[in-house]
């Protein structure tokens, strides 16, 4: 027994259980297959919540105009722009603001895409670069898809990981008589206080990372197909089809902008040449709310798209048109199913564009979080691992105790089957590893 400040005994700490250290060392190997990826998503993300002034300030040379009286038509804005660089409008983007150039995406004949700036004021070319610039290869290099598109499957494992990491830190948390930090930081030098910062930052940040790695999901390449699948199949996605037909979209003629819920929804369309200058009156007469995409798909017989741009969830809308101006459907938020409505907003939150600047602090938080969580637990990590050794946490033995683990690991493994496929390879690792051991022991 110890003296407590009032004189009393206190208690000494118990002991580690057997499904305290179960879980203690399946988080530590949680940690290990995907920090190094975690940490890289999170500081990505970070950046990509300020993807607005990154495109402002990388285009303001060419992007920033005076402002004054528009004397020229939509066309002469696509004309000027494949007049400048020579091949097919895919997309034109209409600014907020009187003072921003209007943004034409020209595909060239090598299929490489450029974004020309073009002043509507009088259909002047103010320059033109590559698509995509500093926030495309910071969302590339976020989903990894910079490295291959099958590095979306490595995306998904960290987000399932992700969230196991959060549900057994909670659980390693959870107070027990231990000299340690709970909701504030108590360890004063070394090991306890890095011990404590990652706890007190795990404690406050743990439910907002576990919710960035479930609405990241939606974009991956299994669970995010297929929940997208059967939310369709069950009436709870995309609002039913108008009299002409929906199409699943294919290469360039997904609809820019549209959202999760649309993104791979297009209509049938009457193949016509495209009157610019009526699609743009039509979809200006219909009040979409600027800035907006207008989508020039590469099939004739698909129909033109009008799709809000920076949008909050509830404020998604997207125009089909027929070439000529006329309107094939108006998909607003609210004609949305229950199931696409909630991933919409899911998405919104989490690129942070859902409730204002407080939303994208929060999520900016979590993100510097992850780091502050990745240095403490690798700076604990080597402080306690015995030379030479990898110093993972000793594994009890008894099926109760791995009962323990399985009970928190299991229900994200069969909902995300790729994390369930990596904690098999794990589970094979980790036996193998033991054999191995108890051999060379021997």
């Amino acid at each position: 027994m110890t003296q407590s400040k009032s004189g009393g005994a206190t208690p000494p700490p118990l002991p580690l259980s057997g499904a305290y250290r179960a879980v203690w060392r399946w988080h530590f190997y949680a940690g290990l297959l995907v920090l190094p990826f975690l940490m890289l998503m999170a500081l990505t993300g970070g950046i990509y919540l300020f993807k607005a002034e990154i495109d402002d300030w990388q285009t303001r040379s060419v992007a920033r105009i005076q402002p004054g009286p528009v004397a020229s038509a939509p066309a002469d804005w696509v004309a000027a722009a494949t007049t400048a660089v020579p091949g097919r409008a895919a997309t034109v983007l209409v600014p907020e603001r009187a003072d921003r150039a209007v943004q034409v995406t020209v595909e060239t004949a090598d299929g490489a895409r450029r974004v020309v700036f073009v002043d509507p004021k009088d259909a002047r070319v103010t320059g033109d670069r590559t698509e995509g610039g500093i926030s495309e290869t910071v969302k590339r290099l976020h989903s990894l898809v910079i490295a291959g598109p099958q590095m979306n499957l490595i995306v998904e494992i960290v987000a399932g990981w992700a969230m196991i990491l959060v549900a057994t830190g909670l659980f390693l948390w959870w107070p027990r008589r231990r000299e340690a930090g709970v909701v504030t930081i108590k360890g004063k030098a070394g090991r306890p206080l890095w011990r404590d910062v990652h706890a007190v930052t795990g404690l406050y940040a743990g439910g907002v990372i576990f919710f960035l790695a479930f609405t990241g999901m939606p974009w991956s390449a299994v669970w995010g197909d297929g929940i997208m699948g059967a939310v369709r199949e069950a009436g709870l996605g995309r609002p039913a089809a108008p009299t002409a037909d929906w199409l699943h979209a294919e290469h360039g003629d997904a609809p820019p902008g549209a959202g999760w819920a649309m993104e791979h929804a297009t209509l049938h369309a009457t193949p016509a040449a495209v009157d610019l200058n009526a699609v743009v009156a039509t979809v200006e007469g219909a009040g979409l709310a600027r800035p907006y995409v207008i989508g020039l798909p590469a099939s004739p017989d698909r129909a033109i798209t009008a799709a809000v741009q920076n949008r909050r969830a509830e404020a998604a809308r997207l125009i089909y048109l027929r070439p000529g101006g006329g309107v094939l459907a108006d998909v607003k938020a609210d004609q949305f199913g229950i199931g696409a409505r909630a991933f919409e907003w899911g998405i919104a939150v989490h690129e942070g564009r859902q409730y204002g600047p407080i939303n994208r602090w929060i999520m900016l938080a979590a993100c510097v979080s992850v780091w502050v969580l990745g240095i403490s637990a690798l700076t604990m990590w080597w402080t306690r691992r015995p030379k030479g050794r990898l110093g993972a946490p000793t594994a009890p033995p008894g099926p109760r105790v791995r009962a323990a683990v399985l009970g928190i690991v299991i229900p994200f493994c069969i909902v995300y089957p790729l994390t369930g496929l990596s904690l098999l390879a794990a589970l094979a690792v980790d036996r193998l590893w033991g054999l191995t051991r108890r051999r060379a022991a021997t």
